[in-house]
């Protein structure tokens, strides 16, 4: 019995859409490697190789001794214009996010309050994290070939997306968490290089109804022109 790492059985739901073996996938906002990962089924059930990238350094320290067979980036992801070395941070386990991301103050706090509570933390903190663009990672390791990119990281996801040179890099399929006020945006962005495929999770937030978001799967669109 394979086993689903993901939220909301994403991995699962993925794995009707990518169903090959020995692919490569980037993580975005890889938190520990293991909790509500979208990435793990495909590395443990269909040999897949990939790079985590994570912002938080004891998150990431933790997804170098949970997924040793993943490459592992301790960075934040920004647009290129972004123009310093650091981001400010604030943790909040799964729920962390980088300054800016949300859109009022009061929604900063909210947000900590209800993630610390739903995850049973105790505290939260502030952290000056290094930043890079997606752009930059991906020079490094010299990736041709990227089969998923999931992007999960709490309301920047179109700031990251702004840091990727999609003229050298495109992957097949992104999954990517989006909010109800940053859909619009974020297909225009994508358009005419990707073309959402299928909503694979609805999260409505009773107590911040703005931080309702989908999941939306992204697909190429040469992938569709080729069949």
């Amino acid at each position: 019995m394979r086993k689903s790492y993901a939220l909301n059985q994403l991995d699962l739901k993925l794995a009707s859409y990518l169903t090959w073996e020995n692919g490569f996938f980037i993580e975005a906002g890889a938190n520990d490697g293991i909790s509500q990962s979208n990435t793990l089924y495909f590395e443990k059930y269909k040999n897949w190789q990939g790079v985590l990238i994570e912002a938080i350094p004891e998150l990431a320290e933790k997804c170098r001794i949970n997924r040793s067979k993943s490459a592992v980036e301790n960075y934040a992801l920004v647009p290129f214009n972004y123009g310093q070395d650091y981001i400010k941070m604030y943790y909040c386990n799964l729920m962390s996010f980088v300054d800016g991301a949300m859109k009022s103050e009061e929604e900063k706090k909210v947000h900590l309050k209800a993630g610390c509570q739903v995850q049973n933390i105790n505290h939260s903190y502030e952290i000056n994290v290094r930043v890079r663009t997606l752009t930059a990672i991906l020079d490094k390791y010299g990736v041709e070939n990227i089969d998923l990119f999931s992007l999960d990281v709490e309301g920047f996801e179109l700031d990251v997306l702004q840091g990727i040179d999609f003229d050298k890099y495109q992957p097949k399929f992104m999954l990517i968490e989006v909010r109800y006020g940053d859909r619009k945006a974020i297909d225009s962005f994508l358009r005419p290089l990707y073309e959402p495929v299928t909503v694979l999770s609805n999260s409505i937030n009773q107590t911040l109804p703005e931080r309702s978001h989908q999941d939306i799967l992204y697909k190429a669109t040469s992938l569709m022109d080729n069949g």
